[in-house]
């Protein structure tokens, strides 16, 4: 009988202590909805649809003693194994060999990549860095089959590159809109991350920073996505998606002396560039002749500017289209046709919207003097 009675006191002691302290009221169940939306190995040159699944935890009570913590107080953690069983079968991983002249031999060198496909025909996105000094480019798909490919089109200024399969009826990813995003969104990276045998590598991690300005071996790369979400060799040129399974980025570049720091190509920045090389094999873009750098406070400070945003012109072209319309190294650039520029990654993308042998208006300050001045826009030359 002294278990029975055991179990009456213990009652009875809980009975007390709910009486002194009432349990809180549950709150509802809480819920994740997805948003409306490196690197080759040294050889090279290194440097879709799905709903997430609510997964609710199920407590019991059995601990003699203790009560059972509220259901509410267990957030709904996110599931992407059904996001990464749409996604996976777009994701492709490339194997590249380049060849190392030597003074008296050749060499071949081997890297990897990651590519997603676009057309079902056969049209796949990478980084340029992945394919840029490649002679034989290989592409293997999640099903088993492999491919040789052929570089299609290639755009340096982004990182960005286009190649093709002999292939149809492929499966292809979807494109969301990366302006929607917000940091603190869940996002989720894959890729061939260190060219290991199998599937590719899924990763979790949530939006960082966006419009991040990042300096490469290969220049900037403007209007970034940086995420904490594992990203490593091998990754280069595969999507980073949000829960919904659209790529809002394509990974292509980490920091070696930082930790839970990459980057990815924003998807608003990527998209026109693919159709364009995908339809023209080119970007064509205008020129302005100039090159810029942001307005910081710091730099503000050091530099007696008035403004504490815009665009620093640091170099011209000597005989290019902004200096014929007289700027000058040092004016800041404040505005093209009454749109602030803040940043470069904002003027940038505000040109390139421009056509070549379109006349912009330019507003500047020079010498703490604000001045307005037109500017005829050239062709940019090919990176091919």
């Amino acid at each position: 009988m002294a278990i029975p009675t055991l179990a009456i006191l213990i009652s009875l002691a809980l009975v007390a202590c709910s009486s002194q302290s009432p349990p809180p009221t549950p709150a509802g169940p809480t819920s994740f909805a997805g948003v409306a939306g490196s690197a080759a190995s040294p050889a090279p040159d290194d440097r879709l649809q799905a709903s997430p699944e609510n997964v609710s935890p199920q407590v019991s009570s059995a601990s003699v003693g203790l009560s059972a913590p509220p259901l509410a107080s267990f957030a709904s953690l996110p599931s992407i194994s059904r996001l990464v069983d749409n996604v996976e079968p777009a994701i492709a991983s490339i194997a590249v060999e380049s060849i190392s002249r030597g003074l008296f031999y050749d060499f071949t060198d081997e890297g990897a990549g990651t590519g997603m496909i676009v057309r079902e025909n056969g049209f796949i996105v990478t980084n340029f860095h992945v394919i840029q000094s490649a002679e034989k480019i290989k592409v293997n798909l999640p099903n088993g089959e492999t491919y040789d490919a052929v570089v299609v089109g290639r755009d340096r200024i982004t990182d960005l590159a286009v190649i093709k399969i002999d292939a149809e009826g492929l499966p292809t990813v979807a494109f969301g809109d990366s302006d929607k995003l917000v940091v603190g969104d869940w996002v989720v990276a894959l890729g061939n991350a260190l060219a290991l045998k199998g599937g590719p590598t899924v990763t979790l991690g949530i939006v960082s920073a966006r419009g991040r300005t990042v300096s490469t071996e290969r220049g900037d790369l403007y209007d970034m996505i940086q995420t904490d979400a594992a990203i490593n060799d091998g990754n280069s040129g595969g999507p980073l998606v949000n829960l919904a399974g659209e790529v809002i980025g394509i990974n292509t570049a980490i920091l070696r002396q930082a930790q839970g720091i990459g980057f990815a190509i924003s998807s608003s920045v990527a998209f026109p560039i693919i159709n364009s090389l995908i339809e023209h094999k080119i970007v064509v873009r205008p020129l302005i002749g100039l090159t810029g750098a942001d307005v910081t406070p710091a730099r503000a400070n050091v530099l007696k500017l008035s403004v504490r945003e815009g665009i620093i012109v640091t170099r011209l072209s000597p005989n290019g289209p902004a200096a014929a319309a007289g700027i000058r190294v040092g004016d800041v650039i404040t505005k093209v046709n009454d749109i602030p520029t803040p940043d470069m990654a904002r003027f940038l993308t505000l040109l390139w919207t421009f056509e070549v042998g379109q006349v912009v208006q330019v507003e500047f300050i020079s010498e703490d003097e604000t001045s307005t001045t037109a500017i005829t826009l050239t062709e940019r030359p090919s990176d091919r």
